[in-house]
């Protein structure tokens, strides 16, 4: 038999099964795909600037004080003692909260750089040539300072419970335009910290959740089809669907039921739009170079930011890089040298990604946003500490492009970086603010669960319109 000519499909194995009752009629127009589906494009509240987000996460920690912060006291008061607030002291192990610490200089020069002068330093040369493009802001805030729980603030707004990811939530809020990919895709070489919980859905739609993706030779795996034949794949899916769907009609309210069904779905389309889509061989040699990756190259960060490229091309509307994992990365209490290295890896792919969204005229409808959990103390227990602590009291994060000001900084930390010091930037209005870009009202971007109405930013966060072009 030419299973290539067979005239079966899934719709009409689908209408045979009703015809021959072994399906409840009316079943038949969820079947054929007209109930409602979470993850078709909505309306957004208002006009957005953004259609959607690469966010860009450094874990570990980055030193905002070595980095996009510029404090010449700093410099000068080298050294000198510092009298430690009590709260500053909770990121230091117990047995070393002695209020006596001592100031510590970056370790990196700072320039103005481009057209705007934005202080930039040394550690990030590459990303400063896109000065004019990125809105700093120098004032953020996070409510914790270990790890775990600053990575899940940055993520989901609480510190203290799972809760959903804000690329769930904008996958819940805008739905997708493209049904053969994820709506939110995670590209990490490890785990974080926080594990999945970084891209759960929890109590939303599971179809919310993050796709996670990791560099290598096989990025999504069992993703080929076994079956050679596509027509008869079809028949033989749409079978299996059906009494998916059937099964599912017996169990109302079965979130994760309808997840799993729905996830088989994508899978499907994916089969014929992800192996293209992760695949680099049409890129040019001058696309590559940009982002300083190798012909052939399928790990690396840089892999990573022209990846993110495609999937936004392809209308994926959530997009999460992570550098690193929970080990090897910012996290540099011994000594602050290692954020050369980790610089190194990121500068360049992330300069490229910056250029070549804007030579296609993506930029001004992707925002990109860079950010890390917490920033670095810029203090230490011994004179000439080679290491910084963590400190959640004040940190730095940038965006660019989807609507933002280029060549602006937003807040200030006090002369040596210390604390907040003027606009503050909580996590709940770095969310919201990032929301509204996209359209969406932050308040009104609720779902009902466990007898109460949650939303991404809880009941705090202001958008900051200062940074809104």
């Amino acid at each position: 038999m030419n299973t290539n000519s067979h005239p079966c499909t899934r719709r009409t194995v689908i209408r045979s099964l009703v015809g021959g009752s072994l399906l409840l009629p009316g079943i038949l127009s969820e079947l054929l795909g007209q109930e409602a589906d979470p993850l078709a494009p909505k309306r957004p509240h208002f006009e957005p600037r953004a259609k959607r987000v690469i966010f860009l996460n450094m874990s570990g920690g980055v030193s905002h004080v070595d980095s996009f912060d510029y404090k010449p006291r700093l410099i000068a008061d080298h050294n000198r003692p510092f009298q430690v607030p009590q709260r500053m002291l909770e990121a230091f192990a117990p047995n070393n909260r002695v209020v006596e610490k001592f100031f510590k200089r970056p370790q990196w020069a700072f320039k103005q750089r481009g057209q705007s002068g934005l202080w930039i330093s040394d550690l990030f040369p590459q990303l400063a040539e896109c000065a004019d493009d990125m809105c700093l802001i120098r004032s953020m805030r996070n409510d914790h300072p270990d790890h775990f729980q600053a990575t899940l603030g940055i993520h989901t707004g609480s510190v203290t419970f799972s809760r959903p990811s804000i690329g769930a939530w904008v996958s819940h809020g805008l739905g997708t335009v493209n049904r053969n990919l994820p709506s939110f895709i995670v590209l990490s070489p490890q785990l974080p910290y926080a594990g999945g919980q970084v891209w759960a859905s929890d109590f939303l739609p599971g179809c919310h959740q993050g796709t996670h993706v990791a560099p290598g030779p096989d990025p999504m795996p069992n993703i080929q089809r076994r079956q050679a034949a596509l027509d008869l794949q079809e028949m033989e899916l749409g079978l299996a669907q059906a009494f998916n769907r059937r099964h599912l009609a017996q169990r109302p309210g079965d979130a994760n039921l309808a997840a799993r069904i729905r996830s088989f779905e994508t899978a499907f389309g994916m089969q014929a739009e992800a192996p293209e889509a992760f695949s680099l061989s049409q890129e040019s040699d001058a696309t590559l170079r940009l982002y300083g990756l190798p012909r052939g190259s399928n790990r690396g960060f840089g892999w990573q930011c022209l990846v993110a490229r495609r999937l936004a091309e392809r209308g994926v509307r959530f997009i999460e890089l992570i550098d690193t994992g929970a080990s090897g990365n910012w996290d540099s209490h011994g000594d602050m040298a290692d954020h050369g290295r980790l610089a190194r890896n990121v500068d360049q792919p992330m300069a490229g990604l910056l250029k070549d969204l804007k030579q296609r005229g993506m930029l001004d409808e992707t925002l990109v946003v860079w950010t890390t959990e917490f920033g670095r103390t810029p203090f230490n227990t011994g004179r000439d500490a080679r290491g910084r602590e963590h400190h959640a009291e004040v940190f730095a994060s940038w965006m660019a492009g989807g609507g933002v000001k280029g060549g602006f900084g937003y807040g200030e930390s006090d002369d040596h970086g210390c604390a907040v010091a003027d606009n503050e930037v909580h996590i709940h209005d770095f969310h919201a603010t990032i929301l509204h870009l996209l359209g969406l009202d932050h308040e009104r971007l609720t779902y009902r669960h466990a007898g109460r109405d949650f939303r991404l930013t809880d009941v705090a966060g202001q958008v900051v319109r200062e940074v809104i072009a």
